[in-house]
Order: structure tokens, then C-alpha cells, then sequence
């Protein structure tokens, strides 16, 4: 008896069957997950979801913490804004006064007035900025007109009009100034 040879086509379905049957063992082999490890993974879930609830939180109270301080600032520059025309009046009274004979007691009480509104100020955390001889800084300073002085440096303020303020790094009011060689 002759051993029959067997069609390429039946060959190749032989193969393919076997092909399934160990995919199929495989496939037996790889268990269910059990009961524990499918709460371990519920677990899991659940813990990253309240690391992740728990960032959002803390990023939250920080933004609402900083949102609190911005509104405090801006409405006390709104307030201290209404105040520095007093502030400049101050500045000029005491300014008039210097070198005149004027009786000691109106010197002495506009003195200790400005001396009242400078210790309010600070307190609020209110600076007041620009000196004669800074450099000019157009975020700071609102030249209001040029001159040349050989005295000072390129772009630097030779008069002060008005003082400029601040709270931090908000600008409440911009110094008016002039500046020198610009």
C-alpha cells in the first residue's frame, strides 16, 4: 500500500486546524481574572481618581487664594488712587513753605500730616516711586517733555511733576516726568 499523497489545499486546512486548536489552548490557559485581582484593579481606579480629585482641589484653592489677593490689591489702589491728589498737595505745600517765613506751627502741621498720609500708605504697601537722576522707564514714567543736560546720562529723568505709585508691581498712577537726552 501506497501512502497517498495528500492535496496542498488539505495540507494547508490541517494546519490552519492546528493553528486554531493551540490558539485555542492558549486562549484556555489565560484564566479569567480572579475575584482579588479585579478588586485590586477597582482599587487602583478609584485611588487615581482621588489623586486626581485631590489636584484639582488644591489647584483651586490656590487660584481662589490668588484671585482673593488680586481683588484686595486692585481695590486698594482704586481707593489710594482718590487719596494721592491730597498726597501731591502735601508735596507742594511743604515744597512752598521751605526758605519763607512762615510761623513754625503751619510748617510743623503739614509736616506731620504728610508724615500721617506716608505711614497710611505703607501700611497699605503703597510705593511711591521716580527720583530725579533714575533712569526713564516708559512702563513707570510718562515723560511729558525732553531737555538736554550734559549733567545727566541718556534717558534719565531730570524733573519730577508727579510722583508715580505703586502696590507690588501694579501701577496705580504713572510718574509724570521730563526726561533728559532722549
Amino acid at each position: 500500500m501506497k501512502k497517498e499523497k495528500k492535496k496542498p489545499e488539505v495540507e494547508e486546512a490541517e494546519q490552519v486546524t492546528e493553528a486554531e486548536e493551540t490558539t485555542e489552548k492558549v486562549v484556555e490557559e489565560k484564566k479569567e481574572p480572579t475575584a482579588e485581582e479585579k478588586l485590586q484593579e477597582e482599587l487602583k481606579a478609584e485611588k487615581e481618581k482621588y489623586i486626581r480629585l485631590f489636584a484639582e482641589y488644591d489647584n483651586y484653592r490656590k487660584r481662589t487664594s490668588a484671585e482673593k489677593l488680586q481683588i484686595y490689591d486692585d481695590a486698594t489702589a482704586h481707593a489710594v488712587k482718590e487719596l494721592l491728589p491730597m498726597a501731591d498737595s502735601m508735596t507742594n505745600a511743604l515744597a512752598q513753605f521751605e526758605g519763607k517765613d512762615v510761623p513754625e506751627e503751619f510748617s510743623k502741621g503739614i509736616e506731620l500730616i504728610a508724615q500721617q498720609l506716608k505711614t497710611c500708605l505703607e501700611k497699605l504697601k503703597v510705593e511711591a516711586f521716580c527720583e530725579v537722576g533714575d533712569p526713564f522707564d516708559p512702563e513707570l514714567h510718562n515723560a511729558v517733555s525732553m531737555v538736554e543736560d550734559e549733567n545727566l546720562g541718556e534717558n534719565t529723568i531730570s524733573a519730577v511733576y508727579q510722583k508715580g505709585y505703586k502696590i507690588g508691581d501694579k501701577i496705580i498712577r504713572h510718574a509724570m516726568v521730563v526726561v533728559a537726552n532722549a
